[in-house]
């Protein structure tokens, strides 16, 4: 298995980071919520090593990079607690790096992957990063928006589909009224993505920050 190319470290943006030390990058992205390029950067840093750890305990590629993918997910989530500066007493101090070779063994032996055939997700197709930025904006939908964007993008149903699902759940909605809904739900999910993501993974010049 080789370990893969990630597209997003030759973007201006974050290559512009790539001098900060660890520390640095670790405060820049748990002050600054509202933006994604410090995540991307620590994700362009360790990547190399999460994947070499996890390829050699999955069974199989697609569930290796699946592996990755909910790793990089579980890191996210853990980053913006993290305190590398005051260790609990009795422990040496820490570093990111040896704090997400732990988090990686940790994910390795607790994640239940789910069978080869049953996983849909494609790394080349969705970085872990901007799967962590979407999932984030993903939330802030309204549930009914959300649901129909999941049902679309995920399971890849059909306005009809949708419209007949939703309309047994005691929901009045037409295919047409999927669609536009599905629009509107596309256009504001774009919208609650950070502009240095959208930069990064849609090619938006507009954003510099």
């Amino acid at each position: 298995m080789q370990i893969p190319h990630f597209h997003e470290a030759n973007h201006p943006l974050v290559k512009s980071l790539f001098h900060h030390s660890d520390q640095e990058l670790l405060s820049l992205f748990q002050s600054h919520p509202e933006a994604g390029k410090y995540f991307t950067v620590i994700f362009c840093r360790y990547s190399p090593i999460v994947y070499t750890l996890i390829q050699h305990s999955a069974r199989s590629p697609v569930q290796a990079d699946y592996l990755f993918a909910l790793t990089w997910r579980h890191i996210y989530y853990e980053l913006g607690g993290l305190n590398l500066t005051n260790p609990q007493p009795e422990q040496e101090a820490l570093t990111l790096q040896n704090w997400l070779i732990n988090i990686t063994a940790f994910c390795i032996n607790e994640i239940k992957l789910p069978p080869t055939e049953a996983i849909h997700y494609s790394l080349q197709a969705t970085s872990p990063p901007l799967w962590c930025y979407v999932e984030q904006a993903l939330d802030q939908l309204p549930p009914i928006l959300r649901l129909m964007v999941l049902m679309a993008q995920t399971f890849h149903w059909s306005e009809t589909r949708i419209a007949a699902y939703l309309q047994a759940e005691g929901e009045k909605i037409s295919p047409l009224e999927v669609a536009n809904f599905l629009q509107e739900g596309y256009l504001m999910l774009e919208d609650k993505l950070p502009p240095d993501i959208r930069a990064i993974y849609l090619g938006e010049d507009s954003a510099q920050s």
